[in-house]
């Protein structure tokens, strides 16, 4: 028993002191149905709750900044939680260590988590040069191809909303959506890709138990398709509550889209 609680305790220790601060580029392809020849390569960067706040370094956030910049995606997507508990006095800090990404070629847009107010967050990042969507959507020209994107706010739930934000969108849609619980809407309208954040991959992983904390999502991390629709969940790069992660080290992801036949 005794030993078995100094393994746990040293395990805390090493995800507080260590595998919190390990970020890592991960790098996927998505099949994508329905994806036009010409988008067939596209490469989207995904950075999600960097939490800026005095539990997250800013140098882990720079360092996930610089790892995907490097990587030189063609479009961003911001997937929200920029600071922790609506603490709005570091919106500017936040956006101005997420600014080199606002470069990307073909775009660079954001949404809200439920830790964004809805003014003070969304101006920093708009005066940075990001396309901020808040129950919006917009529309690129990518390669020849018209490209929507729809983003939600974490807090818009109703199927009502959720269809008034996609009523009109083309044949290839991307739906920005800070929570995974999205999901099924999103298939029922037949978008394409989701990319969300929120779960934090569990931020605690046990072996034999999993993400305890992320049960009650549908998608902890990473991939998965509900009909045609294609989602992709990131472990997101900063921790809240506690300053720890265990078997989850933070991301920040570069997907490749690839046509794929329908399911």
């Amino acid at each position: 028993m005794a030993t078995g609680a100094g393994l746990m305790v040293g395990r805390v220790g090493y995800g507080a002191a260590y595998e919190r601060h390990q970020i890592r580029l991960e790098q996927s392809d998505l099949r994508i149905v329905g994806l036009p020849r010409a988008l067939d390569g596209l490469r989207v960067g995904l950075i999600t709750d960097v939490h800026v706040s005095p539990t997250v370094p800013d140098e882990d956030v720079r360092a996930a900044v610089r790892l995907l910049a490097e990587a030189r995606p063609d479009l961003v997507a911001l997937g929200g939680d920029y600071v922790t508990d609506l603490d709005t006095t570091r919106a500017v800090p936040a956006a101005d260590m997420l600014a080199p990404l606002a470069a990307a070629p073909m775009g660079a847009l954001a949404v809200l988590g439920n830790h964004d107010d809805d003014r003070i967050v969304p101006a920093a990042l708009v005066s940075r040069g990001f396309t901020v969507l808040k129950d919006a959507r917009t529309r690129l020209t990518i390669r020849g191809e018209t490209v929507d994107i729809a983003g939600l706010r974490y807090w818009t739930r109703r199927v009502s909303d959720i269809a008034r934000v996609l009523n009109g969108a083309g044949p290839t849609t991307i739906l920005l959506a800070h929570d995974p619980r999205r999901l099924k809407e999103a298939a029922a309208f037949d978008v394409q890709l989701v990319l969300a954040g929120h779960t934090h991959g569990g931020q605690v992983v046990l072996p034999g138990l999993g993400a305890i904390a992320a049960r009650r999502f549908p998608v902890v991390a990473g991939p998965a398709t509900e009909r045609n629709c294609t989602l992709f969940v990131s472990r997101g790069v900063g921790t809240v509550v506690a300053p720890v992660r265990i078997n989850c080290p933070p991301e920040v992801s570069v997907l490749t889209l690839r046509s794929a036949s329908a399911i």
